[in-house]
């Protein structure tokens, strides 16, 4: 099974250009993560799998000459000193383009410091947002006239997949008349080929064009935005933006790393100080209109498929969040969740009902949430 994913001819030096021809070879065997490290071989994630795709380990001159190509002369430098590197990578072959997420970090390497690539396969046209798997009560409420919506779950569970699909299904729209503004790091999708009868998109890339996700949102509000997309919420300043451009009347759109509905809450509700955190706690009740979490998991057949929970924070809802303090949101937003929203336990079941997910998978993780909601 490992041989299925080896390169036929293998050069004895990977220049930049024996890589793009890696990475067109990986291209067709669906892999969706490929790690290119200082004396390893090249590792390929495959439908959740990895495997070792090349019989050589690489040198740290060959990895070295890689990231020099990908972002520059001095990245070898810049990541050795203690930087990490987050880009964008794109090469054409056979009149199609191939477009990765690059991250560039130092690690040990035979005493030394070498370096790890990873590059995260990306499509440059977003899907199509029929194909998200979301049910009618969600997608229903994604498109909202001013609030936040998080989109949450771990690195590689498709969060910027459907954002960008919730952003082109918008472009298409010829009564949306919007003028979109995103700020990524890196700029995954493009939107060239989406069709845009009345609406205009500028994407900004922090920190290319933009020093941070915050001044990118401060930048916004100048620029009268119909939507305003935020690549993460990851910080204080970040996230008091978020809300700022919210309360003013603005429909944002970002993400958050975390490990379900209530927790992403939470975690937003921690990124302030302890004596902000209940003026905050009614900010985010205000402001947050829809949160979803998401990850993906293994089917029968070999692939992979979505499981999400989420909540649609109505006015209801609200009501009964603005009587809890910092201290007990998280039983009251459990309870809410179970009683209100879309718990996960229930879409797991669903996915094994209708044959998609063997009843082990299931099993793991309908425990694994059960253990989150105790």
């Amino acid at each position: 099974m490992m041989n299925n994913f080896m390169m036929t001819t293998e050069p004895a030096y990977f220049t930049p250009i024996e890589f793009d021809r890696l990475l067109v070879f990986l291209h067709s065997a669906n892999a969706s993560d490929i790690t290119i490290q200082s004396g390893e071989n090249v590792i390929a994630d495959i439908q959740g799998l990895l495997y070792r795709v090349t019989v050589r380990k690489l040198t740290q001159q060959e990895v070295s000459d890689l990231i020099n190509h990908i972002y520059g002369a001095n990245a070898t430098a810049q990541v050795q000193s203690g930087t990490d590197l987050d880009t964008s990578y794109q090469l054409v072959a056979g009149g199609e383009n191939f477009r990765y997420r690059v991250n560039i970090t130092a690690c040990q390497f035979q005493g030394y410091s070498g370096i790890q690539v990873t590059l995260r396969t990306i499509t440059a046209s977003p899907p199509e947002l029929k194909k998200m798997e979301l049910d009618q009560a969600l997608h229903e409420n994604l498109e909202v006239p001013q609030g936040v919506v998080v989109i949450s779950g771990a690195t590689g569970s498709g969060k910027s997949t459907l954002l960008a699909s919730l952003v082109a299904n918008f472009l298409k729209k010829p009564e949306s008349h919007l003028k979109v503004l995103t700020y990524e790091s890196p700029i995954e999708y493009t939107y060239d080929d989406v069709d845009k009868p009345s609406s205009i998109i500028s994407q900004s890339e922090v920190p290319r064009h933009l020093p941070t996700f915050a001044a990118g949102i401060r930048n916004a509000l100048r620029r009268k935005p119909g939507l305003i997309l935020v690549g993460e919420a990851r910080d204080r300043p970040t996230l008091e933006a978020v809300i700022e451009a919210s309360l003013t009347g603005h429909p944002v759109y970002t993400t958050v790393h975390s490990n379900g509905v209530v927790d992403s809450f939470r975690r937003m509700v921690n990124l302030f100080a302890a004596e902000e955190r209940q003026a905050r706690l009614y900010d985010l009740i205000e402001t947050v209109r829809v949160i979803i979490w998401q990850a993906l998991i293994p089917t029968i057949t070999g692939t992979r498929t979505v499981i999400r929970e989420y909540l649609i924070i109505t006015d209801e809802i609200k009501d009964r969040l603005y009587r809890s303090t910092a201290e007990n949101m998280t039983m009251l937003l459990k309870d809410i969740l179970i009683q209100s929203g879309r718990p996960l336990h229930k879409d797991i079941q669903l996915k094994q009902d209708l044959g998609i997910i063997s009843e082990c998978t299931a099993r793991k993780y309908i425990f694994s949430t059960k253990e989150e909601i105790q």
